[in-house]
């Protein structure tokens, strides 16, 4: 009847009256064998741990991480490692783990499906990158080899991460202390190259244009200065070479009287007097030049005062070989003295004109020293700048490698041991019989609505019009005591049953 017309809640209700003891003997068949099947099926043991992260306890404002690497990634590379073949081995070994294997790669491959790793993922968590904690489980067959192995590869994770981090630290300031060597090694070769530059163009650098201009203006003023004292010097030198000369040819004339004599020294201590004057009107009165005039004037007059003395001396004989007077003699004196101050004041003037030239020629190649000491500088200040950086970075490796070796980093803590489980955590009897249970109850209803779908009885007027698209002429109700007719399976048994009673009654 299923499947050939639209059924109703009463067609429904029909199947299941009619075919509940199918759908109760496949529920409680697939029950039974749900629940038989964990008696059958080998146990399995869960041995759970909860690791928990723990942060670094000094604050990341004075000691920066080294290892800032995000945890998941940390703990995926970790479980690799210690999934190894090389770090179970010696587990399965000494635990005797799957030993009805042979081989001990499957043995290896059934441990790496027994180990379970659930991280625990929270938003507070913002240091292990949102991650507090995870699980660590592990299931066997025996609960205290659970237990046991579960606790070695919490421990393996543990040590694994102190290890790693210790390493990370330690390889890092291993790096940045060659690196650091290394441009310590370039900056001091740049601070050389510095160093001779400037020794090579002292005076010429940046920054010394102000103090070579202002050398250049005083030195300009002493080049005036010692330009008028080197005239000055001149002027007195022709004045004296004229006053020796004077001298000379009066001591070659013939020997004048007293009063002539003493006439000419009134007119030269009239000159004098009147070049007094003038130096005066020059000079201060302590100036070499105007000193240096007054002391002859005195001398001068001294020899006035003397003049007629020694003259009532001599009885007014003329002599024959007359020497050099005493004016003649200090005349000479002076036009020495002149001669060499002369002489010191050109070398004078020679050195300041040749500390000008160098002073002009430094302000004039200061451009181009400029420009080479720009490079010269903006290497040394990258290789300084470099140097620095990498100088406060392992100052920063070296503080984080100390924090992880006494173990004050971010660390791996044991919040609850491996514990030893009670009960299998497999086969799960609830779980079996739930699943037999819905099982047989599906299974019951499949075969109810196959065998409906296949019966083409007609029970009602519905079923007389879906099969024959006529209308029902009248109903006869229910007879009960009429014989039923056979079902095919009873037929065959009938069958069956006659001819072995024919094959017998033959055989008598």
């Amino acid at each position: 009847m299923l499947g050939h017309r639209d059924l109703t809640i009463e067609d429904y209700a029909g199947i299941v009256k009619r075919r509940m003891w199918l759908i109760v003997v496949s529920t409680v068949c697939c029950l039974a064998v749900g629940l038989g099947l964990t008696f059958v099926l080998p146990p399995k043991f869960e041995s759970q741990t909860l690791v928990l992260i723990q942060q670094q306890k000094v604050p990341e404002d004075y000691v920066k991480p080294l290892v800032d690497e995000d945890l998941g990634a940390r703990l995926a590379s970790m479980k690799e490692q210690i999934l190894s073949r090389s770090r179970l081995e010696p587990i399965i070994n000494e635990n005797k783990l799957f030993a009805s294997s042979a081989n001990m790669d499957e043995r290896v491959d059934l441990t790496r499906k027994a180990i379970k790793i659930t991280q625990i993922h929270s938003e507070q968590a913002h240091g292990s990158g949102g991650m507090p904690g995870f699980f660590v489980a592990f299931d066997a067959q025996d609960a205290h080899t659970a237990q046991q192995v579960c606790s070695e590869i919490t421990s393996l994770f543990m040590t694994e991460n102190l290890n790693a981090r210790q390493q990370s630290a330690q390889g890092t300031s291993d790096f940045l202390k060659q690196q650091l060597d290394d441009a310590k090694a370039k900056l001091d070769d740049q601070d050389a190259k510095l160093a001779a530059f400037e020794q090579k163009y002292l005076g010429r650098l940046p920054g010394q244009e102000a103090s070579n201009s202002n050398t250049l203006q005083v030195l300009t003023t002493q080049l005036d200065a010692s330009t008028q004292g080197l005239n000055r010097l001149q002027q007195n030198e022709t004045f004296l070479e004229a006053m020796v000369s004077q001298q000379d040819q009066q001591n070659q004339s013939a020997e004048p009287t007293v009063t002539a004599i003493a006439d000419e020294r009134q007119k030269e201590l009239k000159t004098l007097t009147d070049q007094e004057t003038a130096l005066e009107a020059t000079y201060t009165p302590d100036h070499p030049d105007v000193v240096a005039m007054k002391r002859r004037i005195a001398d001068l007059k001294s020899e006035i005062a003397h003049a007629p003395a020694a003259a009532a001396h001599s009885g007014d004989s003329p002599a024959a070989n007359h020497p050099d007077s005493p004016q003649l003699v200090q005349l000479k004196a002076q036009l020495r003295a002149a001669q060499g101050s002369i002489v010191n004041a050109r070398q004078e003037q020679a050195r300041i004109q040749q500390q000008i030239h160098g002073y002009e020629s430094r302000m004039e190649a200061s451009p181009v020293v400029e420009e080479q000491y720009k490079l010269i500088t903006r290497d040394h200040d990258t290789a300084l700048q470099f140097y620095n950086s990498l100088l406060a970075k392992m100052n920063e490796s070296s503080m984080a490698t100390a924090l992880e070796n006494v173990q004050k980093g971010e660390q791996f803590a044991l919040m609850d041991a491996a514990n030893l489980p009670d009960e299998p955590t497999f086969p799960n009897r609830l779980m079996f019989a739930g699943g037999g249970l819905a099982g047989g109850l599906f299974l019951g209803i499949l075969l109810a609505a196959l065998l409906e779908y296949r019966d083409t009885s007609l029970r009602n007027e519905r079923d007389v019009w879906a099969f024959t698209k006529l209308p029902t002429m009248g109903i006869i109700s229910h007879i009960e005591g009429l014989p039923k007719p056979d079902k095919p399976h009873h037929r065959r048994w009938k069958w069956f049953t006659r001819t072995h009673k024919a094959i017998e009654s033959a055989g008598d």
